[in-house]
């Protein structure tokens, strides 16, 4: 008995002096996506930068809807390709993924998020929402041109059709039909509506509307977010700033939650991200 009562007092001496061993934080992952028109050197370049810094393992990716690429893909392959970055994240170290994007890259992380594995969801002044009435009713007639090229065998013929983006009004982009009408149909991947509806239950999101948005994404605020599947972590944060600089503005809020999700526990993507 005497012996083992000299050697407990030097393991709690020892545990106490390295107590970062069983308080090390979990490694965060990130995918950051900009919003319509965008780049990743843009709008989101701060946060990503903001975040490294912090210790974060970050992807800062450049989406089909970049000015550089225009729709150069569907909506599957985006899916595919941020899929892919979280599981390089995965690789690198992360244990707890989250997905970030602004504006459209916004409504983006939606989208995936119900979709595919991961812990937690920003949404960063969301738009792009293919269901409004401004898209509706400025997009109409090339949606349905996009259709009629489908159904007539030419969905992948290059066209010019319309977009739409709140500081720009409506402006041509070229396309191949089938990619337009996968971003474009408003019952698609791009109904707001429908995304926030599909995301999981058990992934938080931070839903971010700054004070100084469009006017249209401030009137829709209360029923998207309010249209998110309950969640205790899920909440809304409203920085005092404009639409496009949304994501700077949000760099303290961002870290602060995803920080608090990832401490949790209850992550979903330990696993690989399917």
């Amino acid at each position: 008995m005497r012996r083992r009562s000299a050697i407990f007092p030097a393991l709690l001496v020892a545990a106490l002096a390295h107590p970062a061993v069983a308080q090390t934080p979990p490694a965060i992952g990130i995918v950051v996506m900009h919003g319509k028109g965008g780049s990743p050197s843009g709008h989101v370049e701060p946060l990503a930068s903001a975040l490294e810094q912090k210790g974060y393992l970050v992807a800062n990716l450049e989406m089909p809807w970049s000015k550089g690429r225009g729709y150069d893909a569907p909506v599957a392959d985006a899916v595919t390709q941020v899929s892919s970055a979280l599981e390089d994240l995965r690789r690198r170290g992360a244990t707890r993924l989250f997905v970030a994007g602004h504006s459209q890259g916004g409504l983006f992380a939606l989208y995936f998020g119900g979709q595919q594995r991961v812990d937690g969801i920003v949404a960063i002044a969301p738009g792009g929402n293919a269901a409004s009435p401004a898209q509706r009713d400025r997009l109409g007639r090339s949606v349905a041109q996009a259709r009629r090229l489908v159904a007539d065998g030419k969905a992948n013929d290059r066209t010019r059709f319309l977009d739409f983006e709140g500081s720009r009004g409506t402006y041509e982009v070229e396309c191949t039909a089938a990619n337009y009408l996968s971003w474009f149909d408003p019952e698609g991947a791009m109904n707001e509506l429908r995304a926030v509806k599909s995301v999981n239950a058990a992934v938080p999101v931070l839903f971010i509307v700054p004070t100084g948005d469009y006017a249209p994404l401030q009137n829709a605020k209360q029923l998207f977010f309010g249209s998110l599947p309950a969640n205790p972590r899920t909440r809304l944060y409203e920085p005092d700033s404009g639409h496009l600089d949304a994501p700077s503005a949000s760099i303290e809020e961002i870290v602060h939650w995803t920080t608090e999700v990832a401490a949790s526990g209850e992550g979903r993507a330990a696993a690989p991200a399917r």
